[in-house]
Formats: structure tokens, sequence, C-alpha cells
């Protein structure tokens, strides 16, 4: 069972500024990362030719990462107990296919469910060009199981996700993963060992290495966006969702739907297989990048 989360060594860890220098053969590989490819019934050579390439926004995920840091002993967690318990991801301009951008990423909040419970971690990463342009904020929120009882808030601040329509949803597009692309996924930046090493995601409760949930994300982005952008990726401006249980390589995902209009979008992802929910309380909206005016 973990311990305590130690907060002041968490608060004093300085997370590592990341400037990515990206090009095409790096936004193809992050989409054959989320599954692009996969389905021959729906057309994404757009996603992974470099003549006229497009940039899913859900590569600004993994743009300007310092990737996994809680493996850094020094920040004080225990990353074999962390998941991703909610993201967050607002554009303020599209991707271009080549750039250098610069991530700043800092914990702004953390709550204490308890003692022998979960603590929760909140942590902000801005994106941003060399010469300081907002392309894109990114907020996680992390659960450490059993890292509670250290006395802070029980709750973190702000806006909950909203509850989904209740109504049956209007549209649903089932995508298929492959049982590489955890492994594919890595190669975009994230190397937490629970997506690849059967040991550790045993030690961390799974039966086999389960998909990045931002992996997950990225193949739910792309059902929104062919199922209501007509395959123009650049349409999809902002996407939040919960994860609510783990999806394994090679599943099948269903998104669920619902067109609210105005360009506000609900959705949340099962796997066939299980019908289990692993993906919940996910909204989006199209046309309407933050701040700027600037529309697809």
């Amino acid at each position: 069972m973990s311990s305590p989360l130690d907060i002041e060594k968490l608060r004093a860890y300085a997370i590592p500024q990341a400037t990515d220098d990206y090009d095409p053969r790096d936004a193809i590989i992050y989409a054959l990362g989320v599954g692009t490819g996969l389905d021959p019934a729906t057309d994404e050579i757009d996603l992974l030719y470099e003549r006229r390439l497009q940039v899913l926004p859900t590569m600004a995920l993994v743009l300007g990462s310092p990737g996994f840091w809680p493996m850094d002993p020094s920040c004080g967690l225990d990353w074999i107990n962390i998941l991703l318990g909610e993201q967050r991801l607002t554009l303020f301009q599209p991707l271009d296919p080549a750039g250098t951008l610069v991530g700043e990423t800092a914990v702004t909040d953390i709550a204490d469910k308890g003692a022998g419970k979960s603590a929760l971690v909140r942590a902000v990463k801005t994106l941003r060009t060399l010469s300081g342009t907002l392309v894109a904020e990114a907020t996680e929120t992390w659960v450490l199981r059993g890292a509670g009882g250290f006395g802070g808030a029980r709750a973190l601040p702000g806006e909950v996700l909203p509850l989904l329509p209740d109504r049956a949803p209007d549209l649903i597009m089932s995508l298929p993963t492959s049982v590489t692309q955890a492994a594919i996924y890595r190669l975009s930046g994230d190397r937490n060992p629970l997506h690849i090493d059967a040991d550790t995601a045993n030690r961390a409760g799974f039966s086999r290495p389960i998909l990045h949930g931002l992996s997950t994300l990225g193949v739910a982005a792309r059902a929104i966006i062919h199922a209501l952008c007509n395959g123009n990726s650049a349409r999809l401006t902002e996407l939040s969702a919960r994860f609510t249980a783990p999806l394994y390589p090679g599943a099948v995902l269903k998104t669920e739907i619902w067109d609210n209009g105005g360009g506000n979008i609900a959705f949340r992802c099962r796997s066939v297989e299980t019908n289990d929910i692993v993906v919940d309380s996910g909204h989006a909206t199209l046309d309407a990048f933050a701040a700027t005016g600037v529309t697809a």
C-alpha cells in the first residue's frame, strides 16, 4: 500500500521545461499511436501522408511534455500507483505540421480523499511558440491510489465535468485499436512501463499492459472528427473527459456522440468487447479556438 503523499516534496519539485522540434514524421508517428489507419472504412490518408498532412489536435497533449516525470524519485510520487483521472485540452490555434513548441508544466492543485484512499493531483501544461504565442493548454488530473491522509482539501477546486445528455446518442462510431498501439504511442514520449511491461502492469493491479488513456482519448477525438467534421481535424478545438476503466490494446472503441448544436459536443466511449465505459463525461467544442477568434 502507498504511504501518504509527501506534499511538500511534490510542491518543491521543479517539473522540467520541454522543448519539442517536431516535423511531419513525428505527427505521423503520433497519429499511428492513436490508431489512425486501422479502419479500412475510414479515409485517414490526410493524417498519414506528409504531402497534405493534417495534425491531430490531440498531439498537443504530447508536445512540450517532459515525459512521465513522476518516475523521478525526487518528486516524491509512488508512480506505480498513478492513474490518469481526467484530461482537458484547449487549443488557441491549429497545430502546424512542423515547428518548435515549448511546454511548461506545473502542479496547481492537490486534494486528499482521506487516509488509505486516493490523493488527486492536477497539473497544467502551457504550450507556446518560441516567440511566446500560446498554442494550447492541457490540464490533467491524476489519481494517486492509497496516497491520501496527508491532511489536504477533500476536493479539487473548479467546475466538475458536466453530465451527458439524458437521451440516446445521435451518432456512434466504432474504431479499432491494435495490439501494438501502446508500443507505438510510447514513441511520442510517454514511457510509463505500465503500458509495455507485463510485470509492471501486474504490480499495478492489471492482468496485462493497458493502453495509455491519452491514446484512447486520441481515438475518441478521431471518431468526433470523422463523425462531425468531415475529416477536418482543425475543427476540433477543445476536448475534456474522465477515464473510468482501462482499455487493452487490440480492443475496439465505440464512441457515443451527442451533437448539442453550436459546436457543443458530448461523448463517451465503451470497449466493444466488454461494454465497459472507459471514457465518460466527454465534451468537445468545434470551430471555436479559445480567445483568438480563429475559425477553422
